[in-house]
């Protein structure tokens, strides 16, 4: 996720982009924090949802639970919405990585004491892929100003699950983080 973040970072640079919020849904939010760690000039705020700073059993567990799912059920079709003809190369990436014996210990904690910029750190209650335990890591070893912000009867995708009140946290954060 650290060449994801680089290469975030040469978009930023390629569009002229000087201060950005970032908005990074799981893997995508590991990636904004990384980002937001090793390019702070550039970084206004960041918005995460389900984002992941180590490696948990729940995680895993969830994988698992979609890998069977991608293989038993029309998940694939689904997914191809997404990701077009890609989505068998994308969704096998993506699963052997985190379930490979090696990435258990994944932890991108280190970058957390390197982010300034405000943060909302979004995740659903019931999330599938990740506990609370996520979000207090994040929240807690940052050192720019962190909401932390636990979305009732929502698993891994508020943005879905409760659209509204997502949508009506992410208004407020950007709003404050405008005027400011």
């Amino acid at each position: 996720m650290e060449k994801e973040a680089n290469i975030l970072n040469k978009i930023l640079e390629k569009l002229k982009i000087k201060k950005a919020i970032l908005f990074g849904h799981s893997d995508g939010g590991s990636i904004s924090l990384i980002a937001a760690a090793k390019y702070p000039t550039k970084i206004a705020g960041i918005i995460t949802e389900g984002a992941h700073v180590f490696v948990e059993d729940i995680t895993l567990n969830g994988i698992r639970e979609v890998v069977d799912a991608y293989k038993n059920t029309d998940l694939k079709n689904k997914l191809s919405k997404y990701h077009g003809t890609k989505v068998e190369a994308v969704f096998t990436a993506w699963s052997q990585t985190w379930l490979h014996p090696e990435y258990k210990d994944w932890n991108i904690e280190k970058f957390l004491s390197e982010i300034h910029c405000p943060s909302l750190i979004i995740q659903g209650a019931n999330d599938e892929f990740g506990s609370e335990k996520q979000v207090d890591a994040i929240v807690s070893q940052v050192n720019g100003k962190s909401f932390k912000c636990m979305i009732p009867n929502a698993g891994h995708n508020p943005h879905k699950e409760a659209a509204k009140q997502t949508l009506e946290k992410v208004i407020h954060f950007v709003t404050d983080l405008t005027k400011g």
